[in-house]
């Protein structure tokens, strides 16, 4: 017998079993991958809406102590937080404070150039506190973020 007739021999017997045509599903659906996103750790969701407040008392003053600069006493100088620095000073504040505004939402976002600069700022600052004898409880809560954050790095893309 050839094929073709082995072919018909099976639809008659569907046939004549109650049935049209003897459809098999012999095929899973196709698999399409889909994005995997690991969810937010609520640690560094914590870390970076800090990071994101100190940025932001950063930015307002630095910029409350320019406009002061320039446009004169628009400002009651109570109101400015660090009296003492100068212009130049204030601009690097404000600048610094909009890159820690960066860093802060690329955290959020899961970045993992933003969890590897966070690292790196923490040793650092875990190191000037050992360096200077600084072994206070600020010391430890920097070792411990810093632990932290090297445990949950598999959570960033």
């Amino acid at each position: 017998m050839s094929s073709s007739s082995n072919a018909q021999a099976s639809d008659a017997v569907a046939s004549s079993q109650g049935g049209g045509t003897l459809e098999i599903d012999h095929l899973p659906p196709r698999w399409e991958p889909t994005p995997v996103r690991p969810h937010l750790p609520i640690g560094v969701a914590i870390i970076s809406i800090l990071i994101a407040l100190v940025a932001i008392v950063m930015v307002i003053a630095g910029l409350l102590f320019l406009i002061n600069s320039v446009v004169g006493n628009l400002v009651p100088p109570v109101f400015e937080l660090f009296p003492t620095i100068d212009v130049f000073g204030a601009g690097i504040l404000s600048v610094l404070g909009i890159a820690l505004l960066v860093i802060a939402t690329s955290l959020w976002r899961q970045e993992t150039w933003a969890l590897w600069t966070t690292i790196v700022l923490v040793f650092a600052t875990t190191a000037y506190l050992f360096f200077t004898g600084s072994i206070t409880v600020l010391f430890v809560l920097f070792v411990i973020l810093f632990v932290y954050l090297l445990a949950v790095r598999r959570f960033f893309y």
